[in-house]
């Protein structure tokens, strides 16, 4: 995958709020990133970082009310998704971009076959008649491991098990050859011998069908094994984005530290004792106009109180939103 190569999807200054009773929450602040062909990007932050309301902002899956999508351009096949009328959006959900979504145990519908599940799409947007659509079901069904595909096309959700109705909803996201695939935290409510087999199973697809990938995680763990370029979120913003060896390397801000020592290692006989991230994420009901992390960090300074860090170059693409250098220890010279 070149680094010059033309991205098949960008976005720049978007900006999600929800409405509520105590005011508006700032849920997403101008991010900000562009992803290349092929390419797998991984977003990892905290639960409540923006991760997954940012990229259900690009489609228009966020309801509304609450939220609303006030400001961004996501530009896809040479559209601004954010000004697409709703049934050009729904052409663009499924058919250009799939999405996983976080739970298989709650995201099919009981009361459909996964057949029917995964032949809508392939007759909404491929215009398919039923037999081939049918086929072709069957074919997404063994391409995702799933034994005697067609038998299994006439079972309900509820006959499969978990890792078998997340490979279903991973079918049913590949049903139009997207360009781009979504996946939010599509291995969280599964055992681990069954997210190491979905993780292995995503690895396959993309290099049998060359997409790029989006992977939404709280687990810097699985980042490490798949992704090219890791993006961290905090407080609804992008805090530091570089190439996935980079940040295991050498991270550069002081939440991408705390999020990495927090990985379970053990060394000798006995495991050290876990460290957390004191502290808790700020309260968005105004955009943050200082560092959202100062109350956090070990290297808040005066200027955090004062100034929302913008991204910085780091290193070869790598950027950082931090008043903090830390390789030299200092205040970092912005400009």
């Amino acid at each position: 995958m070149p680094d010059g190569a033309a991205p098949v999807l960008a976005v720049s200054g978007l900006k999600t709020v929800f409405r509520t009773r105590g005011g508006e929450i700032h849920a997403v602040n101008d991010v900000g990133f562009r992803l290349r062909p092929g390419e797998l990007l991984g977003v990892v932050g905290e639960s409540g970082s923006g991760k997954s309301v940012t990229m259900m902002s690009l489609l228009g899956l966020l309801p509304s009310p609450p939220a609303e999508v006030r400001a961004g351009v996501v530009l896809f096949d040479g559209r601004d998704l954010l000004k697409l009328a709703p049934e050009e959006l729904r052409g663009v959900r499924g058919g250009g971009i799939g999405f996983i979504f976080q739970d298989p145990m709650t995201s099919l519908n009981p009361v459909f076959t996964v057949g029917f599940q995964i032949m809508e799409p392939l007759r909404r947007h491929m215009g398919l008649d039923r037999r081939r659509a049918a086929a072709r079901a069957a074919e997404l069904l063994d391409l995702v491991g799933i034994p005697d595909a067609r038998a299994r096309l006439a079972d309900f959700p509820h006959q499969f098990s978990g890792g078998m109705r997340q490979r279903v909803m991973i079918a049913i996201a590949l049903a139009c050859d997207p360009r781009v695939l979504i996946a939010d935290e599509p291995t969280t409510a599964l055992d681990v011998t069954i997210q190491a087999q979905i993780l292995e199973l995503v690895r396959d697809l993309r290099r049998k069908l060359g997409m790029a990938i989006i992977w939404i995680t709280h687990d810097l763990g699985v980042i490490a094994g798949i992704a090219d370029r890791v993006m961290v979120m905090y407080a609804g913003q992008v805090v530091e984005e570089a190439p996935v060896a980079a940040v295991f390397a050498n991270p550069r801000h002081p939440y991408t530290r705390a999020l990495l020592e927090t990985i379970p290692h053990v060394r000798g006989q006995r495991a050290p004792r876990l460290k957390v991230i004191e502290g808790q994420p700020p309260i968005l009901l105004a955009a943050p106009a200082a560092c959202p992390f100062r109350a956090r960090c070990a290297h808040a300074m005066p200027r955090c109180a004062a100034e929302n860090p913008a991204l910085r170059a780091a290193g070869t693409g790598h950027a950082v939103a931090c008043h903090w250098d830390a390789p030299a220890g200092r205040e970092a010279r912005h400009g």
